[in-house]
């Protein structure tokens, strides 16, 4: 090595050097790219050789280390470390002195990060990972303080009157810690094991998504192929790629329909494990009827079991494509994009993306809360047609259309509000939604991928050369676009969750319910009466019940279904074979008494025995006709097998007709086809109809009666069951029933059926009864008696008014 100085720093981002010159003249080789030129006296400028690769340069002036020399007069260059006796004096010109200041400060900053790249990289992943952890940890804090006060409120309203605020207000829904818990039962019914053919579809649908990600990576390479070979003019490697196009077309096309025909599979499987366990629970020991009679908070229960069961499956379905494809796409793309353009240009976009992504979510609105408030409007809008055609009939009576229009109106009208405000919301975040995912993302998308055609990045794998560059660039923005679609559809699937949140808020709140009415625990907003001191005291408590083959009440209350308490302490006792009349006003407790006996309603003291539910019959007075044949009508709620497993046959049911006198109805309405359904037999049994259309009142009661001879049970409550039909038919049918050692227990006015009971419990209206035994001849003369005098003390004005005009004649 000379003594003079024969190698300088040399840097993509300047022009020349400024050296001594004295100190360069000797050394330089001849014919080199760099060109002594006499700038001034005492010095020369130094033209870089002609290289424009990403050179990094290292400058001082005590201890100069000059990377790279012109080692031949092409201008290639090597590496060579000068003596650090060799001072050389660098004066920067005075015109680009900031950027030359600028430069050095950014060169000096890289070669301090290449330096230490590997503990900065980590040690930003370490402050990510406690940043994430810290926020998850507050997140459970809030959430478990969140969940014990919502706790603490259930049980401070856990009495059968809760606040009028408790009951009206309705449940916000969030994705927090309770929808995570609520998900979490929905699944384990969803899933009940990793056995279960839902865990095999799972499994399967899992497997698929995973080669839909990786037939997607090759897609992207080959379409990068395609690209730079059509590019270089390279018709044979085009012509091959297009062969490959084609038979990768075969299983990508098979995969997507089999994610297809797994998410709808999936679907159906859920709803029938939901419907499945919410049909064992509805229709467990009469729950379905406490669920509307003693509790509030299910007021749409067909809705819920119909229409959102249905929606919960189908967006659990979804969701789990719509979260699992993405997450996985973005984890293969992104380690694809890493080995291309290298890790801190990924880490530096993702930064910016998941700031973004942070702001839209926080403008997110609630769109969970909204789906769960539309589904409950529109239930209040079906149930209000619902109304309109029970009530038909009294409706019409009363000419009140009008009124019914205005409601019906009034509903529609509330709902379309709601769902215009949902619209308005869903407008304004597509705006946002589209200008952030598809623009500002795709910005920072193509900045990413120009950064391996302009800088050499360390650690990325693709060359600087010409030559794969076109492809490089395609295969890069293929795969960022769907790492881009990936991410969006995860932030579109914030939405989809949001509504999962709404349906599995109401699904989740039917199963509470129910569950808590299997408990004994009723929540229903009661009557002024039913909050005083004693009232809340009865309504809190719980009586004893127990069987046995007689019937006792010891000292029970009976309240109606809003909580009024009728009688607080009822007391009566009656074997089998001792026939009850019960009589009194409207609204006094009959049917609350029957309702305690049937198991309906809790007795809320005192002591009730009574004998098992199979062995009590209730008779309404307008009977249930389920759909089906005739026979069913009367085997209700038996079936063919109980049937026979009775030694009952179809000659048994024709007698049991032929006593109420409707064999005749057979002959002349049942052994025709009424439907096209049904299919004549010769006994007119098996005939379909529809039967409460096609019977009248009458003929259903009779029906009814005709069901209860064929059950034969130990005791029977006949609640004005024979309202309809004659006084001739009255007689059979009480006959027929005392015959077959039915004991009778019945609510009716008619005197008629004073004689066919032997005792008799009468309710004053105002909180008081009697009960004794009916001696039916001695009341019967003594009503008789009654009503003369009656009719004789009507009778009295007119008399007195005669009288007086008589006197004014006379007079």
């Amino acid at each position: 090595m000379h003594a003079s100085v024969t190698a300088i720093d040399l840097c993509q981002h300047c022009e020349g050097c400024w050296i001594p010159l004295e100190d360069a003249t000797e050394g330089w080789p001849n014919g080199a790219a760099a060109k002594p030129t006499v700038m001034s006296a005492g010095a020369r400028k130094i033209n870089p050789p002609a290289h424009r690769g990403p050179i990094l340069a290292h400058v001082k002036t005590q201890d100069i280390m000059c990377k790279w020399k012109v080692a031949s007069s092409t201008g290639s260059l090597r590496p060579l470390h000068l003596s650090s006796t060799m001072a050389v004096k660098i004066t920067a010109s005075p015109h680009k002195l900031s950027n030359r200041s600028l430069k050095e400060l950014l060169n000096e900053l890289t070669r301090l990060y290449l330096a230490n790249r590997t503990r900065v990289s980590r040690s930003i992943y370490l402050a990510l990972f406690l940043v994430v952890t810290t926020r998850i940890r507050n997140t459970i804090k809030e959430q478990k303080a969140a969940g014990a006060r919502a706790v603490a409120a259930r049980k401070r309203g856990a009495v059968t009157a809760p606040a009028a605020s408790e009951t009206t207000g309705r449940k916000k829904v969030e994705l927090n810690r309770e929808f995570f818990r609520s998900l979490g039962r929905l699944l384990r019914i969803c899933v009940p094991g990793w056995r279960s053919t839902e865990a095999r579809l799972l499994g399967s649908y899992s497997v698929f998504l995973v080669l839909r990600t990786l037939i997607s990576l090759y897609v992207a390479e080959l379409d990068g192929r395609l690209v730079s070979s059509l590019v270089k003019g390279k018709g044979k490697e085009f012509a091959k790629g297009l062969v490959w196009w084609m038979i990768v077309a075969v299983p990508a096309t098979f995969t997507n329909s089999m994610l297809s025909w797994h998410q709808t599979t999936l679907a159906l499987r859920y709803r029938t494990r939901l419907t499945h366990h919410v049909h064992n629970r509805y229709l467990h020991e009469m729950t379905f009827y406490t669920l509307s009679a003693l509790d509030d908070r299910i007021k749409n229960a067909d809705q819920l079991i119909t229409v959102d069961v249905s929606r919960f499956s189908n967006s659990l379905a979804e969701l789990y494509g719509s979260l699992s494809k993405p997450i996985l796409d973005l984890i293969i793309y992104n380690w694809s994009l890493s080995r291309s353009v290298g890790g801190e240009g990924l880490f530096a976009m993702s930064l910016l993306v998941q700031l973004s992504a942070s702001l839209m979510r926080a403008l997110t609105p609630p769109f969970g809360k909204y789906v769960a408030e539309e589904a409950r409007l529109e239930g209040e809008f079906r149930f209000q047609h619902s109304r309109l055609i029970d009530y038909s009939e009294e409706i019409a009576l009363l000419a009140g259309h009008e009124a019914e229009k205005d409601t019906l109106d009034k509903g529609y009208f509330t709902l379309i509000k709601h769902v215009n405000r949902i619209l308005r919301r869903k407008f304004y975040h597509g705006v946002m939604e589209d200008f952030v995912v598809k623009y500002f993302w795709g910005a920072l998308g193509l900045l990413l991928c120009s950064i391996p055609v302009f800088f050499q990045v360390p650690g990325a794998t693709v060359g600087v050369g010409g030559k794969d560059r076109t492809e490089s660039f395609i295969t890069s923005r293929r795969l960022l676009l769907a790492s881009s679609d990936a991410f969006g559809r995860l932030m579109f699937s914030y939405k989809e969750v949001s509504q999962l949140a709404g349906y599995t808020s109401r699904v989740s709140t039917l199963l509470e319910v129910l569950k808590d009415l299997q408990r004994g625990h009723f929540e229903k907003q009661l009557v002024s009466s039913a909050s005083t001191d004693a009232n809340s005291a009865v309504l809190s408590g719980r009586g004893e019940e127990e069987e046995g083959e007689d019937i006792k009440f010891e000292d029970v209350p009976i309240v109606s279904p809003n909580g009024d308490v009728l009688v607080r302490s009822l007391n009566f006792h009656i074997g089998p074979g001792d026939h009850l009349l019960i009589v009194g006003p409207n609204g006094c407790g009959k049917s609350s008494l029957f309702r305690i006996l049937g198991g309906l309603w809790p007795v809320y003291g005192g002591k009730v025995r009574k004998p098992p539910a199979e062995d009590i019959f209730y008779i309404p007075q307008r009977p249930y006709l389920s759909k089906g044949t005739l026979r069913q009508q009367i085997l209700y709620p038996d079936g063919l097998y109980e049937m026979r497993k009775r030694g009952v046959t179809d000659d048994d049911l024709m007698e049991i007709l032929k006593v109420l006198g409707i064999e005749n109805l057979l002959d002349s309405q049942l052994n025709k086809p009424i439907s096209s359904t049904s299919t004549p037999s010769p006994t007119g049994l098996d005939t379909v109809a529809e039967w409460p259309s096609l019977l009248s009142t009458g003929n259903q009661q009779r029906i009814a009666a005709a069901r209860l001879f064929y059950h034969s049970p130990k005791y029977a409550i006949l609640d004005e069951c024979t309202s309809s039909v004659t006084a001739e038919t009255e007689q059979i049918m009480y006959t027929e029933a005392k015959r077959r050692g039915i004991t009778l227990m019945t609510v009716s006015h008619r005197r008629s059926l004073w004689r066919y009971h032997g005792y008799i419990l009468q309710f004053d209206g105002i909180g008081g009864y009697v009960f004794g035994r009916l001696e039916a001849e001695k009341r019967l003369a003594l009503e008789d008696e009654r009503e003369e005098l009656e009719g004789l003390l009507r009778g009295v004005g007119e008399v007195e008014r005669r009288i007086g005009e008589l006197e004014a004649g006379t007079g």
